[in-house]
């Protein structure tokens, strides 16, 4: 178990991160900070250690992918439609930002993963790979297919 001087810093350093990544997967607030609380919650519960800060990093974004994908699987969310979903504009995107990030929104789970950890967090593929337990060229093909459907999308140049 960490320490509360440990979960205080990681907090500070990652907040930010594991906030946008529930984000880009649940858009929703209330869905968010829940999913927030947990991953900080088995952080501290975490005996391991870590290998340096990079591999701690990757590991709280791994936690906040899977904590993500296991609300999108409650049944009870296929029944419930929130009413931030119907009149609010996503709360963590400021304006110049917004109509990019509402085209990545609407891509499929895991090039939406790809393309925020890519552009936004700044991994490589080689990282991106890690992370996501999958292979390196899969990281390249999906980055491949995520900027081809946001340039058609979007009606202009890819993205490099």
């Amino acid at each position: 178990m960490k320490t509360e001087s440990e979960a205080n810093r990681a907090i500070s350093l990652y907040a930010d991160t594991v906030r946008r990544i529930c984000f880009v997967h649940l858009k929703n607030y209330n869905d968010v900070e829940d999913v927030f609380q947990d991953v900080f919650l088995k952080y501290i519960l975490h005996e391991k250690k870590f290998e340096s800060d990079a591999h701690e990093r990757a590991w709280l974004i791994r936690v906040t992918i899977n904590a993500c994908k296991d609300v999108l699987r409650n049944p009870f969310r296929r029944l419930v439609c929130s009413i931030e979903d119907i009149t609010a504009e996503p709360f963590y995107i400021q304006e110049s930002e917004g109509e990019l990030l509402k085209y990545i929104l609407s891509l499929p789970p895991k090039y939406k993963d790809v393309i925020y950890l890519f552009y936004y967090e700044g991994y490589s593929a080689v990282e991106i790979a890690e992370i996501m337990h999958k292979k390196e060229n899969t990281v390249y093909t999906w980055l491949d297919r995520a900027r081809k459907a946001l340039k058609k999308q979007l009606g202009g140049e890819p993205i490099e």
